[in-house]
């Protein structure tokens, strides 16, 4: 059986693929931690052995284990504890950053979802926006919300029904009411001069 990866390269190939948010990196590492340390624990790795084996004596009493085997000790290091050392040292390298994590996060999100979405999200990371990110990001979010529409519908909203359609579409990605009204206004303006035009 290949040897388990220690919880530093786990988190080192973690990072590599992308960057990671603490809460995320310690709930990965926390998950690899508690099975290592149940690979590692001598009784939890023997049943697993003898798991659906059929003794071929079956009159073999069962003895009683001595008391001080019984009683092995737990290991040395708590997984939690382990991982939050790990934590830290790639915190101290920077290998771990937080405001890493949210540039990459508001860059790959942005041109998609709107402000609301891209909050939340970070939010559920237990990370926040700095205060000249979070401006950048109210800044563009119109320019974003009318490019996320003009890809979606080709037509600009003509009647109360496709307005409607379009604005619970933007509101889904995440996008203000504002500025979804905003963007709809324009669209709207847009259409104007073709629903004039003499047929």
């Amino acid at each position: 059986m290949k040897a388990p990866r220690s919880l530093k390269a786990r988190a080192l190939q973690l990072l590599a693929q992308r960057d990671q948010s603490p809460v995320e990196l310690r709930r990965k590492l926390l998950a690899h931690a508690r099975e290592m340390a149940r690979r590692s624990d001598p009784i939890s790795s023997s049943n697993e052995a003898g798991h659906g084996r059929v003794l071929a004596n079956t009159s073999v009493v069962p003895v009683a284990m001595p008391a001080d085997v019984a009683s092995a000790d737990p290991p040395s290091i708590d997984p939690a504890t382990e991982v939050e050392s790990v934590l830290a040292w790639l915190a101290e390298r920077r290998f771990l950053s937080v405001e890493r994590f949210a540039e990459s996060r508001v860059s790959a999100r942005s041109p998609r979802f709107g402000n609301v979405r891209i909050r939340h999200e970070l939010a559920r990371h237990g990370v926040a926006l700095s205060q000249e990110a979070d401006q950048a990001l109210a800044k563009s979010e119109l320019e974003r919300a009318q490019a996320v529409r003009s890809r979606k519908f080709s037509a600009c909203p003509t009647d109360a029904k496709e307005r409607a359609r379009q604005a619970r579409f933007l509101a889904a990605r995440g996008f203000s009411a504002e500025v979804i009204g905003r963007v709809l206004r324009e669209a709207g303006r847009d259409a104007e001069p073709e629903a004039d035009e003499p047929r």
